[in-house]
């Protein structure tokens, strides 16, 4: 049966019956865990139901197959079925909107926290969204407001293969001969990390800098304290060291004597430029 799910025996199916009973508990964030073997986006499909009443915070969407994943900026992506982690998070923090500006790099922060202790690599993060292994893209993470809520989704390669690749400047667990490429661990695992670092930023109003989430953020940052070049719209282009992470999550570069303070909406793209 080739169009089986289960045709694939390196590829495993995810069971959305397991997910729920190891993460859905009384008092956990996580309400809920849908596994569909298809979507054109995840955070497309829980806006919608964002907007209509019908997904909570907690909500958890996952799909074995993304028809037509998005990026930043609508660039797009797409994988082999079941051959990466493709899911997306429904949040509704009762937070100032310019303190939310964090949740993308939180979630960038739980997701790297839980690949490093399972699959055993090196990843670190590019401002804003992106997990690398050295200068390859192992996952991108895309941020989007749903009326009073938040989506997060997360695209994550884990069993690509080179010619999979839909770049060459993308790389996969597998080819990282990490330790972990069940996605079953790497989810829960990552879905804990969220839930405790959005915990602590809730629970310290959204601060940053109280919560420990900047100083998390910076441990594993691959952009702070290194000389980029920031691609702008218009195709102007900002080329000098980046200096830090202000207290909105705003990335701070140094160029020729001055301080610029870059939000994502400002930036195309960030390169290292040594």
């Amino acid at each position: 049966m080739p169009d089986s799910r289960y045709s694939d025996l390196e590829r495993p199916p995810l069971s959305e019956t397991a997910l729920n009973r190891a993460l859905v508990r009384p008092g956990s964030l996580w309400t809920g865990v849908t596994v569909v073997e298809s979507t054109g986006s995840t955070n497309a499909d829980l806006a919608r139901a964002a907007a209509g009443g019908g997904a909570g915070e907690g909500a958890v969407l996952v799909a074995e197959a993304q028809l037509a994943g998005r990026g930043r900026l609508g660039r797009s992506w797409s994988a082999p079925p079941r051959s990466g982690l493709t899911f997306s998070i429904l949040l509704r923090p009762a937070l100032p909107v310019a303190a939310q500006g964090w949740l993308p790099l939180l979630y960038g922060v739980a997701a790297a926290s839980a690949v490093r202790r399972l699959a055993e690599v090196d990843v670190r993060l590019k401002w804003p969204n992106d997990l690398l292994i050295g200068e390859r893209k192992l996952a991108g993470i895309l941020a989007e407001r749903a009326d009073d809520a938040v989506v997060i989704g997360m695209g994550m390669n884990v069993s690509l293969r080179p010619e999979e690749l839909p770049v060459e400047t993308a790389t996969s667990l597998i080819i990282e001969k990490a330790a972990c490429i069940d996605r079953d661990p790497l989810l829960r695992a990552v879905l804990r990390e969220i839930e405790s670092h959005y915990r602590d930023w809730t629970a310290a109003a959204g601060d940053a800098e109280a919560s420990g989430l900047r100083s998390a953020y910076l441990a594993v940052s691959a952009t702070v304290g290194r000389r980029v070049r920031v691609e702008l719209p218009n195709e102007q282009a900002l080329i000098g060291l980046a200096t830090g992470i202000d207290r909105f999550g705003h990335l701070q570069v140094e160029s020729e004597g001055e301080r610029y303070t870059l939000s994502a909406g400002d930036v195309v793209h960030v390169r290292t430029a040594e």
